[in-house]
Parts: structure tokens; C-alpha cells; sequence
């Protein structure tokens, strides 16, 4: 009789402690499936939408009217400065690329030097921020300025930012 009562405890014993243990791995299963879930692609979109809004809102200081960026072409519809001629009309908008050079103070605006290789013409502006060696993107209209003096013709082609 006792060896049946310990063969019923120790049955009753491992029951228990099976029993345990098997809660135990599906409590050990359900923490691996939230962890799974919460470091899957969930947080990496969250935190994916977070950083464009950020960099998205943050655009918004830059300068309306002009382009500025490293290497930014936009093609085609770059104007090389070298023809953009003074006898060009007067309402002709180009866009010209190239590194600002040198950079005068005006009344209200900024004149700016910029250079492409092809040549260098002056861009009168608004924009007060465009450092000496900036790449920039600038769309313009041509206007020429008539300078004679004693006799001789001292005009230049320039560019009022649009």
C-alpha cells in the first residue's frame, strides 16, 4: 500500500511540474510573440514616418525662389553663361548653374558672382544666405545695363532672380 501511495504522489509530482512547465513555455511563447511583434516592421515604419515629417517640415525654411544643392542639375533647362548674350530680350528667363564667387551687398537685395566654367554673370537677389563656393541653381530673367562712358560701351548682362 504505501509503494501505491508514492507511485500516486510522485505521478501527482511529475503532473504538477509538467504542468508548470508547460504554462511557463507558453508564458515564455506569448512574451517571444509580443517581442517579435513590437520589434518587427512596426516600429521601423513609426519611426520612418517620424523622421520624413521631421525632414519634410524642416524644408520649409528653405529659400522659395531659388534652388540650392550640391551637383543639382535639372538639365535641359540649364542655360551654360556663356550664351546668355547682352542683345538677348530683356524678358527671357533662364535657369544657370555654378558656384557663387563673390557676393556684394546692395540696398535691399544681394548681388551674387557665380561661375560655371562656361562664364560668370551677376545675379541680383533677395536671398542673403548663399555662402563664396555654394553650388546653387538660380532661375532669372536677363537684363542688360547700359553703362556708356567716353564713347566706349561698358554694359553688363545680369540676372534679377525670379
Amino acid at each position: 500500500m504505501g509503494t501505491d501511495r508514492m507511485k500516486l504522489v510522485t505521478k501527482q509530482t511529475v503532473t504538477q511540474k509538467f504542468a508548470q512547465s508547460v504554462a511557463f513555455m507558453e508564458q515564455a511563447r506569448n512574451l517571444f510573440l509580443s517581442f517579435l511583434y513590437w520589434h518587427s516592421i512596426v516600429p521601423y515604419r513609426l519611426g520612418l514616418i517620424f523622421f520624413l515629417v521631421v525632414g519634410l517640415s524642416s524644408c520649409n525654411s528653405l529659400p522659395s525662389s531659388g534652388l540650392n544643392g550640391v551637383n543639382l542639375k535639372i538639365g535641359t533647362n540649364v542655360t551654360p553663361i556663356r550664351e546668355i548674350k547682352p542683345k538677348q530680350d530683356n524678358q527671357a528667363i533662364v535657369y544657370i548653374q555654378g558656384q557663387v564667387e563673390k557676393q556684394a551687398p546692395l540696398m535691399k537685395q544681394w548681388a551674387y558672382q557665380i561661375n560655371d566654367s562656361t562664364g560668370k554673370i551677376w545675379v541680383v537677389t533677395n536671398q542673403k544666405n548663399l555662402a563664396k563656393g555654394a553650388q546653387v541653381v538660380i532661375k532669372g530673367k536677363v537684363r542688360y545695363r547700359s553703362i556708356p562712358l567716353a564713347g566706349k560701351e561698358l554694359g553688363e548682362v545680369y540676372l534679377e532672380e525670379e
